[in-house]
């Protein structure tokens, strides 16, 4: 069953309508339902599909290949010599086929198939220019979990492929409310509360969900996915990181280094941390991890590009180095042992932080401005002799005049100001309009689990966002 990915689907339904032939690049993190979406929306009719190996060499690579073709309906294919002879082979296919139709070529992980020295950039160049191009039913979906990779050789290539791509679908994690249709499609009864504490700790990563127990509660299921022996995502930290870049220890060293920091680090500070070299192979691992979405880059309003700040914002890697990374004993019961613990607490309220990132347009829904042309952005400055430093790490910059600042706050209950936040708030606010010397109105939003409990100290608030409101579609 398909949850979610509507648009997604129509986009692809829509290539086969099209007048010419069309060349499809779908790209994603891994476990992120790729490979699914395709299979599913073109139910597996495929003229020719074919997945790249993981490490494969180019023998093996072109052995498989082989096959691939072999599975699709041609008579005992030859072993291609080349990625150029294995395209040649695959244009006979196609080119047998008495079919009217659109002839869907799908091939999975493309980046894998990118071995040193084989020149497939240009056989896939050559198919498509000077083969596939000029037919008008040919649809090639080449898809990959190497995000980086996908950008930088298909859809920014200014060799042979460039502006070939005549369709770019980068497929995103589950929202919250997808989460919430895909569990009660599996028969799982899990509440609200328990829903966000999951995607907490998985994000709305489809395979890392579709391994819960129903038998199980969440808690349970937490232990059992990351903390028993075998546990399957203790594993998925390197297996994500080496599927995605061919030299991950550079990734896994900024990542490790942004795990603890709530407000994120300076570039600068990221390369004492980790004692990588200051050149363009560290802007590229930094790029990399963004355009990726495990990193996010920012800037406060009115500063420049060398003050950026970077924030850790994928939440599986989060709760790994803050609980799987941590559990030194291995503790097939880590999770369950570390609740009502000051870890868990420090964990949750970032986490949340991290959660609301990922759903800002629900956000702007509950407060009535989806149709309000805005801006989402964050802010930092330090203390000067005016005011203490502050920072907001989501606010919404909206052209009617007002700037709502983003208070992210996890609860068990109803959220309860007390007189010291009241004033960190105002200070906030007031440090805010002197840095950014903004006329617009300022809003104090606060996000939260179970609202905002009414009190002497509320009234800072203008309006509240609830974690039912972040399950909207």
């Amino acid at each position: 069953m398909l949850i979610g990915r509507k648009t997604e689907r129509e986009e692809l339904l829509s290539t086969l309508e099209a007048d010419e032939s069309q060349f499809v690049a779908v790209y994603g993190r891994r476990r992120v339902g790729k490979t699914y979406l395709i299979r599913e929306t073109f139910g597996c009719k495929f003229v020719f599909q074919h997945t790249g190996l993981a490490k494969g060499t180019l023998a093996e690579q072109l052995a498989e290949f082989q096959e691939s073709l072999r599975q699709s309906g041609m008579r005992r294919p030859r072993r291609p010599k080349s990625w150029m002879d294995a395209f040649h082979i695959l244009s006979d296919l196609i080119a047998g086929i008495n079919d009217e139709g659109k002839k869907v070529v799908f091939i999975d992980e493309l980046p894998w198939m990118d071995t040193p020295r084989s020149n497939l950039l240009s056989a896939l160049e050559h198919f498509w220019n000077g083969w596939a191009s000029a037919r008008k039913d040919i649809v090639l979906i080449v898809c990959g979990s190497a995000t980086a990779w996908v950008q930088k050789k298909i859809l920014n290539n200014y060799g042979g492929l460039h502006n070939r791509v005549t369709m770019k679908l980068r497929i995103l994690p589950f929202t919250l409310s997808e989460c919430e249709q895909y569990m009660e499609s599996r028969g799982l009864a899990l509440s609200r509360k328990e829903l966000t504490m999951g995607y907490m700790a998985m994000g709305g990563i489809p395979f890392y969900w579709s391994l819960m127990k129903k038998k199980w509660s969440l808690d349970q299921n937490i232990d059992n996915l990351f903390f028993k022996n075998d546990a399957p995502l203790q594993r998925e930290y390197d297996a994500l990181y080496a599927s995605l870049f061919k030299y991950p220890e550079s990734y896994l060293k900024v990542v490790a280094a942004l795990g603890g920091i709530r407000q994120g680090l300076h570039r600068e500070d990221i390369i004492r941390i980790t004692k990588l070299s200051d050149n363009q192979t560290f802007s590229d691992v930094l790029c990399d991890l963004e355009q990726c979405g495990f990193i996010r880059k920012y800037m406060a309003i009115g500063k420049k590009t060398r003050d950026a700040f970077y924030q850790l914002t994928d939440n599986y890697t989060l709760f790994y180095l803050n609980f799987v990374k941590e559990n030194k004993e291995n503790d097939e019961h880590f999770w369950t042992n570390s609740i009502d613990t000051p870890i868990l607490t420090t964990w949750s309220g970032l986490a949340f932080e991290r959660l609301c990132l990922w759903h800002v347009p629900q956000i702007k829904a509950a407060l009535g401005i989806q149709g309000v042309n805005s801006s989402v952005c964050s802010w930092r400055t330090e203390a000067t002799e005016e005011h203490d430093g502050a920072q907001v790490d989501l606010l919404i910059d909206r052209k009617d005049g007002v700037i709502n600042l983003c208070e992210m706050k996890y609860a068990d209950d109803q959220y309860a100001f007390d007189a010291d936040e009241e004033s960190k708030l105002r200070n906030r606010r007031t440090a805010f309009k002197l840095d950014t010397k903004t006329k617009k109105a300022i809003h104090t939003t606060l996000v939260t689990t179970y609202g905002l409990r009414k009190n002497s100290h509320s009234g800072i608030v203008q309006s509240v966002v609830t974690m039912d409101d972040l399950f909207k579609d």
